[in-house]
């Protein structure tokens, strides 16, 4: 299976959950060009890793990290974050 034919290219951004298990999960996000993941928070640690494309995260913290193919960052729980789609872009987050 291709991550990128789990999404509706329609849609701005995207989340689908792809594995699930007792202690956590793997979701997979798109979020096309010029589109936002909007703000919220995450009471889990996470690790978001980019697949394909350009991302940014940002954070409440003023961590601001650009994410490209293979690039990844922690997620820390309680604080308040977001994705912006600089390209199209494939993303994996795991909790």
């Amino acid at each position: 299976m291709n991550l990128k034919k789990l999404h509706e290219d329609s849609s701005g951004v995207q989340a689908k959950t792809i594995f699930s298990a007792s202690e956590g999960k793997v979701i997979s996000l798109q979020i096309l060009k010029n589109n936002r993941l909007k703000e919220h928070i995450t009471k889990v640690p996470a690790m978001l890793l980019c697949i394909s494309g350009e991302a940014v995260y940002e954070d409440e913290n003023n961590t601001k990290i650009s994410l490209f193919s293979g690039d990844f960052t922690e997620i820390k729980p309680d604080v308040k974050h977001w994705v912006d789609g600089i390209e199209n872009c494939n993303l994996l987050l795991i909790k």
